[in-house]
């Protein structure tokens, strides 16, 4: 008898082990470009991340976020510069972008490795532009997440990897055995919102991830950012990334418990369909405004599937539209 192989989610988790060929087990690195802010989508993946390195017994030796970073700090040509994956490299998030062209511009000696990236240009020319300061860089190497960001890149660049996010190092997330039936709904509200009207889906509750945020959070959160800006002129020597991280997991705990108290979920964010995958929840995702999540279904999740929630669904993957259901 054929014994039935590994859920599809720990294939996925398995599949980020490709990340070692360029950072081997036991590398001293950099991780820069850590996130400090709400978006929980963006806190999955740096926990997933620190999971990963831990597993694998890679050695951070530092870690920066955005706004700690100086231009021509010291490293040590022997540690490989790490950058945060996620769906900012092209020129809607110009600020994580520039940062990327001047590591690439100030370490030319050093390997530098982007995590898991969905790559978006809106412009032809800045695209030629900026994939042209990375390629002129001897080892930088580009881990993406669709088959889209590959085709994108792959004229420019020598090193150009496939991998999915670096959230599913976290599966599994457990969920309470006995969820309700109640639908959640979680929309984003911000510049990469879809064509795709929110209210046309039949929800419980809808909400989004900065509504999971108390005032008082956003409180902390404020003053953080401006711990962290103030660190950049004090060289990096307050000890704000563990108080940060704390924050950061309370952030991702309150998304868990919510998830917890749902029967499924109807979502337009990348990292709301992959945390329901993380807890084995059902869920269907609509698509963005440029693509990115159809584009990483079509790539990773379609394969997922759980009795009574087919893999693909024939609503259709216009953009903006209900592209998928999976859990």
């Amino acid at each position: 008898m054929e014994l039935p192989g590994p859920h599809p989610m720990e294939h996925l988790k398995r599949m980020l082990d490709s990340i070692l060929e360029v950072i081997p087990p036991g590398s001293q690195i950099v991780y820069m470009d850590y996130p400090v802010h709400e978006n929980i989508g963006d806190l999955l993946i740096m926990k997933g991340t620190e999971k990963f390195f831990h597993d694998h017994r890679i050695r951070v030796r530092k870690r920066l976020s955005f706004l700690q970073f100086r231009s021509r700090m010291r490293i040590p040509s022997d540690w490989i510069i790490v950058c945060h994956g996620g769906g900012n490299f092209g020129d809607l998030y110009t600020d994580n972008q520039k940062l990327r062209e001047t590591l690439v511009a100030t370490y030319p000696t050093h390997r530098i490795v982007v995590l898991p990236q969905t790559v978006f240009f809106s412009d032809a020319g800045e695209r030629e532009r900026s994939l042209g300061r990375f390629a002129n860089h001897p080892d930088f190497h580009l881990f993406v997440r669709d088959l889209t960001s590959y085709e994108t890149v792959r004229g420019n660049l020598a090193n150009v990897y496939l991998c999915p996010d670096m959230a599913h190092r976290l599966y599994p997330i457990q969920a309470p055995p006995n969820r309700s039936a109640k639908v959640l709904g979680l929309f984003r509200t911000d510049g990469e919102a879809g064509h795709h009207e929110a209210g046309e889906c039949d929800c419980d509750t809808r909400t989004d991830w900065p509504q999971l945020l108390s005032g008082w959070d956003f409180l902390l959160l404020r003053l953080m950012v401006k711990g962290f800006v103030l660190d950049r002129y004090l060289m990096n020597l307050l000890p704000l990334r563990p108080v940060w991280y704390r924050m950061a997991d309370r952030f991702v705990a309150k998304a868990v418990r919510l998830y917890g108290s749902f029967g499924s979920v109807v979502t337009s964010r990348l990292h709301g369909h992959i945390l329901a995958c993380l807890m084995d929840l059902p869920n269907r995702l609509i698509d963005n405004n440029y693509g990115k999540n159809s584009s990483y279904y079509r790539q990773w999740t379609h394969r997922i599937q759980q009795e009574g929630m087919p893999s693909e669904s024939s609503a259709g993957n216009d953009r903006g539209g209900l592209y998928a259901e999976s859990s």
